[in-house]
């Protein structure tokens, strides 16, 4: 078991290597959410994720210890980058095995960070277990990305952090997927206040700690945009610091996931990937758990690919009822489209796609469908639009109603 003068040990000897990002209370989330909220910004390390806490310190323990021939580390992306980054900046050979999975921005930002990437496995167990017997082939060292004691010391740094700038917190929110943050985490919030409450979030696709902790069989898989905690089972020592340390554990959707996400990117201006984003999430997903309290939540990382990103921030338009889709009946002649264009356009809806579909529908051969996604201000205002065009004799519905 760690202890928080290692923590303190590990928060001294990685401060000149990564970044103290800033713990700030965000007004507008808090009444949102009905809670006091303040996010602690790990996504604004170099490498976007608080996992520089912990490959730092452990690759300094090795360096000390006079490791030479190189390490290795099986990851799905951010303890990559950050084991990656760092074994560069101490001039340490690294090679990293990733599941075949790995979002394509993460193994790119990880070779362009100076390791050798090796892509292998449909799961982190797979990929994890290739790294092993590299690991004894080529004599290098393995640096679990959470099931290691100086590796969780350094994660616990970021709750010495949160503590230090607002010392009078009531909840510390973390994401688990292996549980070396919350481990280390847990230990030292609790060493400093120990009546403060821990609570993990998991997904609802991989929620092995949730399962464990209710002596449950562990049954996790599916997709999920929370690839970074999409783990199997966590590490033996981090679960036992989990069973004594953490208050509770709470499940989050997807849904709710993709909603934090568009949070932090429309109201704080800033990225998270989806396990970053899990903390918001579950206080958004379990507000009657956090109501009246001072929660401190971790946006634990920002390495998110680009089309996911868009296509979440286009979903939540959606959901909002900011985007709608349009399905008008015609008649097939000239000018039958731009009438209802220009009927949609007058009503201030902005025509973003038309699919005009003469072919591929049931409809009488002079006749047409149009579906059209339209930009609008709110539900009402699609409603408005659908009903313009059913009292001018159009058969228009908004797919949502069918």
């Amino acid at each position: 078991m760690i202890s928080l003068d290692d923590i303190r040990q590990a928060h001294f000897c990685i401060a000149d290597g990564i970044r103290r990002t800033h713990c700030e209370q965000s007004t507008t989330l808090s009444s949102i959410v009905g809670v006091d909220l303040f996010i602690k910004f790990e996504n604004m390390q170099f490498t976007a994720s608080f996992k520089e806490r912990g490959a730092l310190n452990k690759l300094l323990k090795l360096q000390s210890d006079g490791c030479n021939t190189g390490v290795i580390a099986m990851s799905a992306g951010n303890h990559a980058k950050a084991v990656a980054y760092h074994a560069s900046r101490l001039q340490i050979p690294a090679t990293i095995v990733m599941p075949r999975f790995t979002p394509n921005v993460k193994a790119e930002d990880t070779k362009r960070l100076g390791a050798d990437v090796v892509l292998t496995g449909e799961s982190l167990a797979e990929a994890g277990d290739y790294a092993q017997q590299l690991a004894k082939e080529q004599d290098l060292t393995l640096i679990h990305p959470y099931n290691d004691p100086y590796v969780m010391a350094g994660q616990g740094t970021v709750a010495v952090e949160m503590l230090e700038d607002v010392p009078d917190l009531d909840v510390i929110v973390v994401p688990i997927g292996g549980g070396g943050l919350i481990s280390g985490m847990a230990i030292a919030a609790k060493t400093i206040k120990p009546d403060i409450k821990i609570v993990g979030i998991q997904s609802e696709t991989f929620p092995a700690v949730h399962q464990l902790l209710r002596g449950e069989p562990v049954r996790v898989g599916g997709s999920t945009i929370a690839e970074g905690i999409a783990v199997k089972y966590p590490g033996d020592l981090t679960l036992e610091v989990i069973k004594s340390q953490v208050d509770q554990v709470l499940l989050v959707s997807e849904e709710v996931i993709e909603q934090a996400v568009s949070a932090y990117i429309n109201i704080e201006k800033t990225v998270a990937e989806g396990a970053g984003a899990a903390a918001l999430a579950g206080v958004m997903q379990h507000p009657e758990y956090f109501k009246g309290q001072k929660v401190g939540v971790v946006l634990c990382g920002a390495n998110i690919d680009s089309r996911v990103l868009s296509f979440i921030l286009m979903r939540d338009l959606v959901h909002q009822g900011r985007i709608v889709r349009l399905k008008v009946l015609i008649d097939d002649s000239p000018g039958s489209l731009s009438r209802v264009a220009a009927m949609v356009g007058d009503l201030d809806g902005n025509i973003i796609d038309v699919d005009h579909q003469r072919v591929f529908t049931h409809v009488k051969a002079k006749e047409a469908t149009l579906s059209m996604s339209i930009e609008v201000k709110n539900r009402k205002h699609g409603q408005k639009i659908r009903d313009a065009l059913l009292s001018v004799g159009y058969q228009a519905i908004l797919m949502a109603d069918e």
